[in-house]
């Protein structure tokens, strides 16, 4: 009896290997699988601002959701869990749709949209709280033709954060400081390399928006003038970016042709400035190419296992949009539009433009018939062009497409708004499994009362998550909705190193979407891209709700979202 009795409270060795392996076990257990049920303590009388009942919960990881009920306090989620012994101020009945945390646009160009109209609401009613700025060109730095307006309106990325402080806004805010506008800031639209000088100021200008609160640093490599920026000037940015634990995210030099090399260019900056890096919008462009996605996807992953900090993010259409003037060697822009306008009406350069555009100099561009034009500056030309291919537009007009091309360019003032169909659905899927790829528009965020001449070209700006909701998730199957909503979430908001968004997590600020996974759609087309999406019914910004029943409270919650290398508040002159 002794001897039991002792044996119950000394183990033997073997014993308590046996007992120190189970519970590392079931710690190990308890970090991969952590409570996802946490409530108010049973029998606690509490009240909240607010409770979203009957919840079908997706906590933005990828796991599987759950149901219950999400409390909220000011701007913080309170409590998750059975909450039916809770009381609240207001409560809103999910009635078992889903319950998200807020999607991040990871590639946003709403920063004007929120100058003119501060509610984002093409954007809102897609469930999106957070708006991401800065493909190349950012809100600062800026040159101001006068004085009065750089007054009234800002030149710094910091004094754009405080001008939509004073203004109120509706999503949150974050944006990158793009080295084109770094670039146009110290070089205008020149080609030459920058001297010793011009790069330290130019890193200058890089430093003193990641104190604002930039991101990081941004490019867009494909267009005049970032096109001319060797990956030796970028690097440097880059450099100073990371010191202040920024992210770099780029437009490569190439998305067809010489799609391998840019990501080779890419992996380096990466590397040489040691920075996490993003890829914006990767797609593979012209069909040619489409054959490269297994090499473009090896490259990226053996990058990635090598310890290169790499992700990207897309949009899910097949037609990208930008302007006409793509078209258009760089050679011939540079300066500017005006400078190249002027150029273009040089028979003698017009003969060397059209021989390297009928050459395939840099690259091959799209099949005439694969361009839809969709916006000029003169309304005659609108009533003529609009809709129609550019192969149609040439037939109308009596020259070839290049010609035309040319000549209405020239004749609009403008860069003229075209969508490229130049990738393939096949590609697109291929790319949207990724797990390291989110999602971006690429667009601005609109009000339909905005008016015509504001209004968007390509659907994107007014479908891109409701489309992959509903093409890619509940009719293709191609990924699953809470993979979905983790690359809608989580998974930019950790790329961003945000805190305490991106997840529904008490503590969280309470950023939400509520949607019926059933009926969530995009409406947008090609042929009529100014409708909403349809199915989100209520979205939460820091704990206020700003779309009630699929229509805008027009409250204007949001907050900007400094990265990393924020000091604080102080207003300072440009650094030059």
């Amino acid at each position: 009896m002794a001897n039991r009795v002792r044996h119950s409270l000394f183990y033997t060795p073997r014993e308590m290997r046996f007992l120190f392996s189970f519970a590392c076990t079931l710690f190990l257990l308890s970090l991969a699988f952590p409570l996802r049920r946490p409530v108010v303590s049973p029998g606690t009388n509490s009240v909240f601002d607010c409770i979203i009942r009957n919840a079908l919960i997706y906590d933005g990881t990828g796991t599987k959701p759950f149901a219950g009920d999400v409390a909220i306090n000011a701007d913080t989620i309170a409590a998750i869990g059975d909450l039916k012994s809770a009381t609240a101020n207001r409560e809103v009945d999910a009635n078992g749709r889903a319950v998200a945390p807020g999607f991040i646009n990871m590639l946003s160009w709403a920063d004007e949209n929120l100058r003119r109209n501060r509610y984002s609401v093409s954007d809102i009613k897609q469930g999106v709280t957070l708006e991401v700025l800065g493909e190349g060109f950012s809100p600062g730095p800026i040159r101001r033709k006068s004085k009065a307006e750089a007054d009234s309106l800002w030149t710094t990325l910091g004094e754009y954060f405080q001008y939509l402080e004073r203004k109120g806004f509706t999503p949150n805010v974050a944006s990158f400081v793009g080295s084109t506008s770094v670039r146009i800031y110290e070089m205008d639209f020149i080609a030459n390399t920058p001297t010793p000088r011009q790069i330290n100021a130019m890193k200058n200008l890089v430093r003193q928006a990641m104190e604002e609160g930039a991101m990081g640093l941004s490019t867009s490599l494909i267009y005049p003038p970032a096109v001319y920026s060797s990956t030796e000037e970028i690097i440097e940015l880059a450099k100073v970016a990371s010191e202040y634990g920024g992210m770099y995210i780029t437009h490569m030099r190439s998305e067809g042709d010489r799609i391998l090399s840019a990501i080779d260019e890419t992996i380096r900056i990466s590397k040489e400035a040691n920075i996490p890096t993003e890829i914006y919008h990767l797609k593979i462009n012209l069909q040619r190419n489409w054959g490269k996605i297994d090499s473009v996807i090896a490259k990226i992953d053996s990058a990635r296992s090598a310890g290169v900090q790499l992700t990207a993010n897309m949009y899910p259409y097949i037609a990208s949009g930008t302007g006409l003037t793509a078209r258009l060697p760089a050679w011939v822009q540079e300066g500017g539009a005006v400078e190249m306008r002027k150029r273009l009406r040089s028979p003698a350069v017009r003969k060397k433009v059209l021989f390297e555009m009928a050459n395939g100099i840099p690259s091959k561009n799209s099949d005439p018939e694969n361009v839809m034009l969709m916006h000029f500056r003169l309304d005659e030309l609108n009533r003529i062009y609009r809709g129609k291919t550019l192969a149609e537009a040439a037939r109308i007009y009596g020259k070839d497409a290049d010609q035309t091309a040319i000549d209405l360019i020239v004749r609009d003032k403008s860069r003229i708004e075209s969508l490229f169909f130049q990738q393939s659905e096949d590609v697109v899927r291929r790319i949207m499994q990724l797990p390291y790829v989110s999602f971006g528009s690429d667009g601005g965020s609109y009000s339909l009362d905005d008016g015509e001449q504001y209004l968007a070209d390509h659907p994107r700006a007014f479908g891109t998550f409701a489309r992959v909701l509903a093409k890619y998730v509940r009719d293709e199957r191609v990924l699953t909705l809470e993979e979905a909503i983790r690359k809608m979430t989580a998974l930019p908001a950790s790329n961003l190193k945000i805190e305490k968004r991106g997840q529904l997590r008490i503590g969280h600020f309470a950023d939400l979407v509520i949607f019926h996974p059933d009926s969530v759609a995009d409406l947008a087309t090609y042929e009529n891209p100014h409708q909403y999406s349809k199915g989100v019914d209520h979205v939460f910004v820091n704990g206020v709700q700003v779309l009630e029943n699929g229509e805008h409270t027009y409250a204007t919650p949001g907050r900007i979202l400094r990265g990393p290398g924020w000091v604080g508040n102080s207003v300072r002159p440009l650094r030059n």
